[in-house]
């Protein structure tokens, strides 16, 4: 009696890569993609179940891909080199497939975190508004002095629009502090004003009021009650006796709240190259949110 040849477990796969929708190409997390949705599309019917899963048996196992790449069952295609598109497997193709989902995952929240901080060094950065000096416009939270609000607004900041603009007149603006702020408001490091004298202008406050080129600033920002009662001119801010006019690059910054700003009046000038970027909107709490 002649001795019956079983055929190999996948003689019956007329072409595996066809029933699971993949190239020759296809990595193993590909497909195990295509194997997990065909399954859920097909749902056991048409009896085309058996098919997907001998499909898979044979292209999931790398022993079984080979030889069945290799044309050894007399089906198969010609020998073709399998090339994922992911770097992962390219950088470590014998790498346990559990080692390379953690290494993606990694690679992915890296990825995330390094995106954050590129938004966040170039494009768009938060601030919290820590004292008076601009209220009623932008809020601090109470019980610090002169605030209104129970919550300190959070602003953003776009830190390239000044690389494509001039910065203007009425700009909130955040910026890094000259040296005399430390020394004269007793804080340092960014501050947010608004902007009130450009380079080239003359600028002088008479009673609290604001003249721009001898002509009245009109200032819609300042409330009842938040003006001081200075009168001083540019010669009158650090260093001493030094401005006429405002010097190129140079600008004039004063908060909203007069009577409670640490501002130019009291340490000069903020050089350009100080300016981080203008506050565009207010994004917290949810009652405040606006556009400035």
């Amino acid at each position: 009696m002649a001795t019956r040849t079983e055929p190999p477990a996948h003689a019956h796969v007329s072409d595996a890569y066809e029933v699971l929708g993949v190239s020759k190409s296809a990595s193993r997390q590909e497909i195990e993609a295509a194997y997990r949705r065909a399954a859920l599309e097909r749902r056991y019917q048409d009896g085309s179940w058996v098919d997907l899963r001998d499909a898979y048996d044979v292209l999931s196992d790398p022993e079984q891909r080979a030889r069945y790449d290799l044309g050894l069952d007399g089906m198969g295609a010609p020998a073709q080199e399998t090339t994922s598109r992911n770097p992962i497997d390219r950088l470590f193709p014998n790498l346990p497939h559990g080692w390379r989902v953690a290494i993606d995952w990694v690679v992915t929240i890296v990825g995330a975190v390094a995106i954050v901080l590129a938004i966040k060094a170039w494009i768009v950065n938060p601030y919290r508004i820590p004292s008076s000096s601009m209220e009623p416009t932008l809020h601090c939270a109470v019980p610090a002095q002169g605030c209104e609000a129970r919550t300190s607004d959070r602003v953003l900041a776009c830190r390239f629009c000044y690389h494509l603009r001039s910065p203007r007149r009425g700009d909130i603006v955040v910026f890094n502090t000259p040296s005399l702020a430390k020394q004269e408001c007793g804080s340092e490091g960014t501050f947010v004003k608004r902007l009130i004298g450009l380079p080239g202008e003359v600028w002088e406050e008479r009673q609290g009021f604001v003249y721009i080129n001898g002509q009245k600033l009109n200032e819609p920002y300042i409330k009842q009650g938040r003006r001081d009662d200075r009168t001083m001119g540019l010669s009158d801010l650090p260093p001493r006796n030094t401005y006429t006019r405002i010097p190129k690059d140079y600008y004039l910054m004063m908060g909203d709240n007069r009577r409670s700003s640490c501002d130019s009046r009291v340490w000069g000038l903020v050089p350009r190259q100080n300016l981080i970027g203008n506050v565009f909107s207010t994004y917290w709490p949810p009652s405040r949110v606006s556009f400035h």
